[in-house]
């Protein structure tokens, strides 16, 4: 069985983050991904099924080497949430100052 994976499993972890930066301006092939970090190769390629199941790379092969191209698009979702996340609480702290102003004013008042 097959775990259905999301793009916020994906940027949860911080080697996956530092993944995502790495490749983000260009392809990488595995073994230099893996270079770039005190872990093993099955781990970083791990992480990069993890992402690649969760859409935010595309993994090619040229060759007898596989390469690793970011989708960034993908994080689309994410800059959704944070950008309704950010309106919502907005929203809620500018009641909360409504009403403390409201308090103060009415314990002026007395």
């Amino acid at each position: 069985m097959k775990v259905r994976r999301d793009v916020y499993q994906a940027i949860a972890d911080p080697t996956r983050r530092e993944i995502i930066n790495l490749i983000a301006t260009q392809p990488y092939n595995l073994n230099k991904i893996a270079e770039q970090f005190d872990m093993t190769r099955q781990a970083i390629s791990l992480h990069v099924q993890i992402l690649a199941d969760c859409g935010l790379i595309d993994i090619k092969q040229k060759g007898r080497e596989r390469f690793c191209e970011a989708k960034l698009e993908q994080l689309d979702e994410v800059i959704n949430w944070i950008v309704d996340a950010k309106k919502h609480w907005s929203q809620r702290f500018e009641k909360l100052d409504q009403y403390l102003d409201t308090i103060k004013s009415e314990s002026n008042e007395k």
